[in-house]
């Protein structure tokens, strides 16, 4: 009897373990755990692991001529070159320049990019705990796994995590429905680093489909307005140079960076021919999705610019997983497209990948797959220098993470024509 009652209290052990792992519910449960876990391994790395100089005093020469009073954006610059950043950057680091003694104190720029890392970390997880689609064992995989990541955050101090930061607290903003403060954010985090804009065509989308055409203007305008109020020190002064430094589309990459494309010769890739291929990609890209992934409903697309109130028939409610979807594979298809992708890049989509994977219907065959898919990813970020090998491989795991969004998202449409009447039977007859 007592072992008997000893076997069935270790089963029911083991079943929740299992349970923890494998079921979203428990997601806060295995968050909290991993965000406490995470702040002793940011402090070990702080201390264990050398920091590497690569961008950090470049950008505290860069605001210290703001500091210094230069308003005239070409003339801001540092040991990499010029400061090509929009104004958000300048202000934000500004203020670490003066919390960290002129950019001096590189062990209190750790630790606060540490405190970064694990409020980056919440939101995300806040997210995640709202669309209850991925198991919570993915995210050990996410978080401590990671080396490229924690390098990123407090080993290297880049302006990328600080932006997507922004943008993460921004998305949790828009699940809430406070869509202009999202807005608000959203546009902040642009003017710290352009590459948010990826996010910006899902962003669109789900403004037309909430607000309609004249509904979602006013949302542009504050988007706008934050651009020009942050930027308008060097507008004032120099407002050619500003838009042209700050927002250059065109600027030229470095091949030896490059992690995505080494498998091409340099000529190639710097081809302009080819950057036109790429964009011409892109756009075809967020083209069919628009209008096969992210339209759910069986009226033309174009019905977006109307009233949400004068559709007919209505358009689907915005769900939270709908919005994190759209917002995500926005981002994912300019990942696929872009230029060239920096080490610093990967947490442009690094966050995102657990959803991008899980968000379809899985089996439990179809679980280890889709890890071997993120540890490939991770390894080819992790090969420094990028080798033909890892970049083709890179662009492999990317085309099959698409396949899988194409494949596994097939919207359901929804009928909005009313169910048939039953005829009455003659055991109703006989009730009436």
């Amino acid at each position: 009897m007592a072992a008997g009652r000893g076997a069935a209290v270790l089963r029911r052990a083991w079943r929740e373990r299992r349970a923890a792992l494998l079921e979203p519910r428990y997601t806060p449960l295995v968050a909290a755990c991993l965000c406490l876990a995470e702040g002793g391994v940011n402090l070990w790395v702080i201390r264990r692991v050398p920091y590497t100089e690569i961008d950090w005093k470049a950008y505290m020469q860069e605001v210290e001529g703001f500091a210094n009073g230069t308003r005239d954006y070409t003339q801001l610059k540092g040991d990499t070159g010029p400061l090509v950043y929009p104004a958000g950057f300048v202000y934000i680091f500004l203020g670490l320049y003066h919390a960290t003694g002129r950019g001096s104190d590189i062990r209190l720029a750790q630790y606060l990019f540490a405190g970064l890392y694990l409020l980056n970390l919440l939101l995300v997880f806040r997210i995640y705990c709202r669309t209850n689609k991925v198991p919570p064992y993915v995210f050990f995989f996410m978080c401590c796994a990671s080396y490229r990541i924690h390098s990123i955050f407090v080993l290297r101090l880049f302006n990328d995590p600080v932006a997507m930061a922004i943008l993460f607290l921004a998305i949790n903003l828009f699940l809430e429905e406070r869509w202009s403060w999202g807005c608000l954010l959203f546009s902040l985090a642009v003017s710290v680093k352009m590459n948010i804009l990826l996010f910006a065509p899902g962003l669109l989308f789900l403004l037309l489909q909430r607000f309609g055409l004249l509904g979602c203007i006013p949302k542009l305008c504050i988007c706008a307005l934050l651009q020009v109020v942050l930027g308008l020190p060097f507008l004032l002064v120099n407002p050619v140079g500003y838009l042209t430094r700050s927002f250059d589309l065109g600027r030229q990459f470095q091949f030896k960076w490059t992690v995505n494309w080494r498998f091409l010769p340099e000529e190639v890739f710097q081809n302009r021919v080819f950057h036109a291929a790429l964009l011409l990609a892109h756009l075809a890209g967020l083209g069919l999705f628009a209008l096969h992934r992210w339209h759910s409903s069986k009226e033309n697309i174009l019905t977006l610019l109307k009233d949400p109130a004068k559709r007919k028939p209505a358009s689907p409610r915005l769900t939270v997983n709908r919005i994190v979807f759209i917002l995500f594979s926005s981002n994912f298809l300019g990942v696929c497209c872009s230029r060239s992708l920096h080490y610093q890049f990967y947490v442009w989509y690094f966050h995102t990948l657990p959803y991008l994977l899980w968000c379809t219907p899985t089996t439990k065959l179809a679980h280890m797959p889709k890890v071997l898919l993120l540890g490939v990813i991770e390894l080819c970020w992790n090969t420094y220098p990028s080798t033909v090998c890892s970049s083709l491989s890179l662009h492999i795991c990317h085309g099959l993470i698409l396949l899988q969004l194409w494949y596994g998202t097939a919207p359901t449409l929804v009928s909005h024509t009313p169910p048939p009447s039953r005829k009455p039977t003659a055991t109703s007859k006989k009730a009436q």
